[in-house]
């Protein structure tokens, strides 16, 4: 108490500086952050961008599908054959793509040591079927391997040989018995 006493012009001093900052602090806050407009080609009345609509007009279309259709008759009938035969190369285009995981290959991630990452990387040197790695000889597997960059030396550390050779065969019990569980 006697320190409160003999120093309370010090401590009035705070208490007041403290009030200040408060004080200002509140008052920044309350105040709301001014508003600058700045004008931009999406407001009303304002041009375009020059260098945007020198693009869109110089680049040709990618494909009739995106094409303007032509006024009517102008190419009497034209339009609609392509049109048909659009819907009917995208049609086979479906078709073609609910085909392809049937030749798509074998899962390689039963592959102990395969994962999503190394089957993917695989499959773009053209490996996708267990009958593949099965039948590698000692050259063809130094070319994959050469080929795996981080992955490198995991075919014969891990087997791949011989547990293509198995899951290509369909013998889940041998490969289980020697490489584990699928």
């Amino acid at each position: 108490m006697q320190n409160i006493e003999a120093d309370w012009p010090v401590l009035a001093g705070v208490v007041v500086v403290v009030l200040l900052v408060a004080w200002w602090l509140l008052r920044r806050a309350s105040r709301p952050a001014p508003r600058v407009h700045r004008p931009d080609v999406l407001d009303e009345g304002a041009a375009p961008a020059q260098r945007n609509q020198a693009l869109i007009d110089a680049a040709p279309l990618a494909s009739a599908a995106y094409a303007i259709p032509p006024a009517a008759g102008t190419l009497g009938g034209v339009a609609e054959v392509i049109a048909a035969a659009t819907q009917d190369e995208l049609a086979a285009a479906g078709d073609a793509a609910a085909a392809a995981p049937d030749q798509a290959g074998d899962d390689l991630t039963r592959i102990k040591g395969i994962g999503p990452k190394l089957s993917s990387l695989l499959a773009t040197l053209g490996v996708t079927r267990f009958a593949q790695i099965a039948a590698w000889t000692e050259a063809d597997m130094a070319r994959i391997d050469a080929q795996l960059g981080s992955f490198a030396g995991r075919p014969a550390r891990d087997q791949w040989i011989e547990q293509a050779r198995l899951l290509a065969a369909g013998d889940q019990a041998g490969y289980e018995s020697r490489f584990g569980k699928l």
